[in-house]
């Protein structure tokens, strides 16, 4: 397990500056960790390398530190795709193999560079917890592994092993709070072989696709009776993206009862494993951008069975701008740039 599959990250950032975007902010640097899969590529964490002007990669026993490319970088599952192109950093090199998602309280090993030291760090803990995780970096809801092993600066992008050393995961972000205390998150290999898959398929990473629809519970037993649904089972339709696919099948008001085969519970949750349920937008996350799915909606008390095409959902106020410099345009004295999250944060004091 602790050999030289794991790297540490030295990347160099130049964020742009949303306010004045013909210019960029002071450089700074941060350290994260990195292991590789084959094929000449690494794993590390999409934070790590965010805004990235160099990226350098050290081995393990090596005091030499290699140039890196990044290829792809998925913002939504905080995962990033390196190549190195120097043949001595892949000598002897083996690459880790991905195993199975892990059971609760199955043991874990996180292996990283954290704050604290400059040789690598070994952490040990259990699974507590896998469901759907809110992930910080991309503002997305996906699959995330909770384990008690402390995670901490400098870990991110390091991988999580199982006790037969198979790597079941990226380690990526820690809930802090004065009420909680270890509780740190894992990718799980589902979401990181979806990302490679992606980037295979298409030759760069398209995002994990949406239903385009604002769901409601159908707890309420007098609500189901309403909207003459037979059955303990469903969830409400709110609200429909209009610049989505499924716009043109889905009404306000429909109840949706299965997605692809797969009945969806009155609390929006679906079977997951043997005898555990999980939230309905991961059967949503398993799918690729351009993949058709069958929806299974009563409307008016009739059944009925739909089709639509997922993509990944558009924000009129991105997160984040593709590209990493926001275009701009000035006009007679007037700045015009594209609206985004940065900038509402940069200008909260002028915008409010």
């Amino acid at each position: 397990m602790l050999d030289s599959k794991d790297q540490q990250v030295y990347c160099t950032h130049t964020a742009p500056d949303y306010s004045l975007p013909w210019q960029k902010q002071r450089q700074f640097t941060s350290t994260g960790s990195a292991f590789m899969i084959g094929d000449g590529k690494l794993l590390t964490n999409a934070h790590c390398v965010e805004h990235d002007t160099q990226v350098k990669v050290k081995k393990r026993g090596d005091d030499t530190k290699y140039v890196a490319k990044v290829l792809a970088r998925g913002v939504a599952c905080d995962i990033a795709l390196l190549s190195v192109e120097s043949k001595e950093f892949w000598e002897g090199a083996e690459p880790l193999s991905f195993g199975r998602l892990p059971r609760l309280q199955d043991a874990v090993t996180v292996v990283g560079y954290p704050l604290g030291g400059d040789t690598i760090s070994v952490t040990k803990g259990v699974v507590s917890r896998i469901e759907v995780t809110s992930y910080a970096h991309g503002s997305s809801e996906l699959l995330g592994i909770q384990i008690d092993a402390a995670i901490n600066p400098g870990n991110s992008g390091g991988p999580a092993f199982n006790d037969d050393g198979d790597c079941i995961g990226v380690a990526f972000q820690v809930y802090r709070s004065d009420d909680a205390e270890n509780i740190g998150y894992v990718i799980p290999t589902t979401v990181v072989s979806h990302f490679l898959e992606d980037y295979e398929r298409n030759g760069k990473y398209c995002g994990f696709p949406c239903l385009g629809v604002l769901l409601q519970k159908l707890e309420n037993p007098v609500l189901r009776a309403c909207l003459k649904v037979p059955s303990n089972e469903g969830v409400l339709v709110r609200k429909v993206e209009p610049t989505s696919d499924i716009s043109n099948v889905v009404k306000e008001g429909d109840v949706i009862v299965s997605f692809d085969g797969v009945h969806v519970g009155c609390e929006g949750t679906v079977p997951f494993r043997s005898s555990e349920r999980i939230a309905f937008r991961y059967l949503i996350s398993q799918k690729f951008t351009g993949d058709s799915v069958e929806l299974g909606i009563i409307r008016e008390g009739e059944f009925m069975k739909v089709q639509a095409v997922l993509k990944p959902r558009v924000h009129l106020v991105p997160y984040h701008i593709e590209g990493g410099q926001p275009s701009y345009l000035i006009v007679a004295g007037l700045v015009f740039t594209p609206l985004s999250e940065p900038l509402i944060e940069e200008e909260e004091d002028s915008i409010g």
